[in-house]
């Protein structure tokens, strides 16, 4: 059942919150409900989760015209194509995958027309691999300096999403590199950039993410179980 995976997950993050000497409740744990029917979101909300992470605008836009957003936060955690940015303003309190200063614009010119700010989280590919998005580390400070200057965009922080592998202790790596290259990035003190936040690890991997620091884990199959599509 989703409730008791769901306790299962959270007993999990605290437990490496604890282990690695983090506050209690400094970790939020993000339920990945991309290809699942509202039907499951609205079973993870009665057992108490309360942030759900979708990556398909169309997708995402149907599930949150039903269940809204009133108690209810929506991250946009998928590659994000210039041309649907216009939908995000209406649907999402947290976007996870700026990775260019064209598609920061794209949402900064949005935003102005709207009277808002869009928060947002800087993707960084950390093992520079050919078929991931993401920012190379080498180009992030540059990066960074170039979106600070867009009013309408709020960094607040850095996701990653490392190599697969069914070794999770394999990814601890790659988190441990985000961690430092965002506490270098940090100490560069780019005006309007905040680096709190760290988005990394999912079902397979979260514990070491956490263990590694990240403030955000990304948990899908196992809270809602295996995708079929």
């Amino acid at each position: 059942m989703i409730s008791e995976r769901l306790a299962q997950v959270r007993e999990e993050v605290s437990m490496a919150e604890k282990r690695s000497g983090r506050l209690p409740g400094s970790v939020k744990l993000i339920a990945v409900s991309k290809t699942f029917e509202k039907e499951y979101i609205l079973r993870a909300i009665q057992a108490g989760c309360l942030t759900f992470g979708e990556n398909r605008i169309q997708e995402a836009k149907d599930k949150i015209e039903a269940i809204g957003r009133n108690k209810v936060k929506w991250h946009f955690i998928g590659r994000l194509q210039k041309n649907k940015v216009k939908f995000i303003y209406d649907l999402f309190d947290l976007v996870h995958s700026v990775d260019s200063f064209e598609l920061g614009q794209a949402i900064h010119l949005g935003a102005q027309t709207k009277g808002t700010v869009i928060p947002a989280l800087v993707q960084v590919n950390i093992a520079s691999e050919v078929t991931k998005s993401g920012i190379e580390p080498s180009h992030l400070e540059e990066l960074l300096n170039k979106l600070s200057s867009l009013s309408g965009l709020q960094i607040k922080g850095l996701m990653t999403i490392p190599p697969l592998n069914s070794d999770p202790e394999k990814s601890r790596q790659y988190f441990a590199q985000l961690r430092e290259l965002r506490d270098k990035m940090a100490r560069s003190d780019i005006r309007n950039i905040e680096l709190n936040e760290l988005s990394m690890g999912m079902s397979g991997d979260y514990k070491i993410a956490i263990e590694e620091g990240a403030t955000f884990v990304r948990v899908g199959s196992a809270i809602f179980g295996d995708r079929t599509n």
